[in-house]
C-alpha cells in the first residue's frame, strides 16, 4: 500500500532556487500548449508561475499538482502537513526556545524565522479540508496534519496549540538542540565545536522527551542530526537507538521512514539509518512512509524503495491516522 504521510505545500526562505523548483514542479505536472523551450512555452510557464506567486500555496490549483502526482504513482493515502513555524500565530511559541540574540547564530536564526513565518494557519487548514472530497473521488485519501517542533519545557503551551485545529494527525520533530537549528546549512560549522557522541546523546535526550510527552502521533526523522555527515561511529549510537525504540513502544507512538535527507542533504540517507531501522523493526515499532516533499514532483518518489526496506527489515504493516485515530495497514 502506497502512503506518503509527511509532505509540505511550501517552505521558505524564498530564493532563486525556490523559484526554480516551483517552476520545475509546475512544468513537470502541467501540460503546456506550446512547443517546449519556445518563447510561447516560456510565457505560458511564467503566467502559471505568476498565478502561483499571487495565489500562494493554499489554492486548489497548487494542490491539484500534488493530486496529479499522487494519481500517477497510484498512492492510497497522502498526508499533508506544514511546519508550525510557518504560521504567524505561533511565532511566539518559537521565540523563547531559539537562540535569537545578537550572536552570529542568533542573528541568522532571527532572520530565518522572520522569512519563513508568514502564513496563517486557518488558510492552510481550510485549503486541505476543502479538497478532501475531491481527492476521495479521485481514489486517494487526503489527510491533514501539522509538524510541530518539540523543545524541552514546551509541553503545556504546545498541548494547547495542538487542540486549536482539527488535525488528522500531529507530527513531532526535533530541529533544535538547545536553541541551535542544526539542519540549517548556514549554521553547520557549529558541529565542529562538539564532541559528536555527547551531542548525539543530548539530541536523543530531546527526542526521547518528545516521545514521552505523548503529544504526537508520529515522531519524525529520528536521526536527522546526521544531515551534514557529522556522526560518530554508529556502533556507539546503537544503545541510544535502543532507548528511543523502547520509548516509542512504551508510549505507543509511531515514527516514519523519511526520505527527505536522501535528496536534500549531504548525508544522502533515509531517516532512520539502516542500522536504526533494524533496531526499530526488532522492537516492533510502528512506522509509516514519507518523502518529506516540499514540492509536488517529489511526492511519493521513494515510497516503493521504502516499502522494500520495511519488508526486508521484517515489518508487515504501516500506519496512517484520521481524526487522531491510528489504522494499521498491510504493506502490500
Amino acid at each position: 500500500m502506497k502512503v506518503d504521510f509527511h509532505l509540505h505545500l511550501e517552505e521558505g526562505p524564498y530564493s532563486p532556487r525556490w523559484l526554480q523548483r516551483t517552476l520545475e514542479s509546475m512544468a513537470a505536472l502541467t501540460e503546456n500548449t506550446h512547443v517546449p523551450h519556445t518563447m510561447g512555452w516560456m510565457q505560458e510557464s511564467f503566467a502559471r508561475l505568476e498565478r502561483r506567486m499571487h495565489g500562494g500555496a493554499f489554492t486548489e490549483e497548487w494542490l491539484d499538482l500534488y493530486l496529479k502526482r499522487a494519481q500517477n504513482l497510484g498512492m492510497h493515502t497522502v498526508g499533508i502537513v506544514d511546519h508550525l513555524y510557518r504560521f504567524k500565530e505561533y511565532k511566539t511559541y518559537y521565540e523563547p526556545f531559539m537562540i535569537l540574540d545578537e550572536t552570529p547564530i542568533g542573528r541568522l536564526q532571527r532572520e530565518w524565522l522572520d522569512q519563513v513565518c508568514m502564513a496563517e494557519v486557518d488558510d492552510f487548514v481550510s485549503c486541505i479540508h476543502s479538497q478532501k472530497e475531491k481527492w476521495r473521488r479521485a481514489g486517494i485519501e487526503l489527510r491533514l496534519g501539522i509538524e510541530a517542533d518539540y523543545f524541552p519545557g514546551c509541553e503545556q503551551e504546545l498541548s494547547r496549540i495542538l487542540t486549536e485545529q482539527p488535525y488528522d494527525y500531529v507530527i513531532g520533530s526535533v530541529h533544535f538542540v538547545d536553541g541551535w537549528g542544526f539542519d540549517n546549512p548556514a549554521t553547520q560549522k557549529q558541529f565542529e565545536k562538539f564532541d559528536l557522541e555527547v551531542l548525539y546523546a543530548r539530541f536523543f535526550e530531546i527526542v526521547g522527551g518528545a516521545i514521552a510527552s505523548r503529544l504526537f502521533d508520529i515522531v519524525a526523522h529520528l536521526d536527522n542530526l546526521k544531515a551534514f555527515n557529522y556522526r560518530p561511529d554508529e556502533q556507539r549510537l546503537l544503545p541510544m537507538y535502543e532507548q528511543i525504540a523502547d520509548l516509542l513502544v512504551e508510549n505507543d507512538t509511531a515514527t516514519e521512514i523519511n526520505a527527505g535527507m536522501v535528496y536534500r542533504y549531504p548525508i544522502r540517507e533515509m531517516c532512520p539509518s539502516p542500522a536504526f531501522l533494524a533496531v526499530l523493526a526488532a522492537k516492533g515499532v510502528l512506522l509509516t512512509t514519507s518523502t518529506d516533499a516540499h514540492f509536488p514532483d517529489d511526492l511519493g518518489g521513494y515510497t516503493e524503495q521504502q516499502l522494500g526496506m520495511l519488508a526486508k527489515a521484517g515489518m508487515k504493516e504501516l500506519v496512517t491516522f484520521q481524526n487522531r485515530q491510528r489504522t494499521r495497514h498491510s504493506l502490500v
